[in-house]
């Protein structure tokens, strides 16, 4: 006759999000960054809320003034608020880093997915063109595409976006 043991209860799983989310919580320094970050994000897309200022607004009487009341950081040489300026920098590069990510992940995903699912010799070839453009100047390609594109910002995130797709391609690959 079999004995019956006491079962111990069985836990939940627990899905990727979740032991992301509790190995986050458990590193201080990284969630006050993650704080930080997000925080700045906010402000630097209410940019025209927050700042009184319009970013291109000049006044030569104020050139170089110091840190104010009224201009929190000061002003630069032609009069224009330093706060309001970096506001709207800040915009512009959460604006490049998103959407040229959008545009790497785009393109990564999509080549990767189509050389492992093909596989074979068309694999092979896909992959080694993607080592030959890993060996090219990142710096130096954005700027021919840039020249070659044009000057407009949407033309710099897909400059951006055209060189930083490479690693995504070569994960995607090797997952599918």
């Amino acid at each position: 006759m079999i004995a019956a043991t006491p079962s111990e209860p069985i836990e939940a799983g627990h899905s990727l999000w979740q032991d992301a989310w509790a190995r986050l919580r458990k590193n201080k320094l990284a969630l006050a960054s993650a704080f930080l970050v997000v925080a700045l994000g906010i402000i630097c897309a209410a940019a025209p809320w927050v700042s009184p200022h319009a970013y291109d607004a000049q006044n030569l009487a104020l050139g170089a003034a110091p840190p104010s009341a009224k201009h929190w950081l000061g002003t630069d040489h032609l009069g224009r608020d330093q706060f309001t300026r970096l506001l709207y920098g800040g915009r512009v590069s959460l604006m490049v880093g998103l959407c040229a990510t959008g545009v790497a992940l785009t393109i990564g995903v999509l080549y990767g997915a189509i050389s492992g699912f093909i596989g074979g010799k068309l694999d092979a070839l896909m992959m080694r063109l993607v080592d030959i453009l890993y060996a090219l100047p990142f710096t130096l390609f954005v700027i021919l595409l840039t020249v070659w594109l044009g000057r407009e910002l949407w033309l710099l995130f897909a400059a951006i976006g055209a060189v930083e797709w490479l690693t995504m391609a070569r994960i995607v690959r090797g997952q599918v």
